[in-house]
């Protein structure tokens, strides 16, 4: 059983390809993804990742890692606080922040941090049911 203050840490990060198929995918096209051109007019002078792609590592961690199979995701909040770049590396840190054992419920803060400053670029909160490990 997990514990409420369990701390999971998973680093990542994203290719150009990865960010295409998830443009082609959810359809969500914007140019400040896909094109170096445009981006570079932008103040963030390159293409960025979609923050729905950032957060789909929560959805991969917590259905396959922590707290793992046979979870169901109730509910996700993000905030983007800073862009996020193709080819550098992140990690996600998520932290049980309550757990209703009756439920077999517990919220988790979400975050991404930037390896190689340390800032974070994503804060949010789940919600996961999982009757083996709540």
């Amino acid at each position: 059983m997990i514990q409420l203050g369990t701390v999971y840490r998973h680093k990542f990060s994203f290719t150009q390809e990865d960010v295409i198929l998830f443009a082609q995918v959810s359809g969500d096209n914007n140019p400040l993804h896909l094109d170096a051109e445009f981006a570079a007019t932008t103040a963030f002078k390159r293409p960025i990742i979609h923050g729905a792609l950032a957060s789909s590592v929560f959805s991969k961690i917590m259905g396959t890692e922590f707290p793992g199979f046979g979870s169901v995701y109730l509910k996700q909040t993000s905030e983007y606080k800073r862009p996020m770049f193709v080819n550098q590396e992140y990690e996600a840190v998520f932290t049980v922040t309550s757990i209703n054992a009756d439920k077999h419920t517990a919220e988790i803060s979400t975050e991404i941090f930037d390896v190689q400053t340390g800032k974070k670029t994503t804060d949010g909160s789940a919600s996961i049911m999982n009757k083996e490990q709540f």
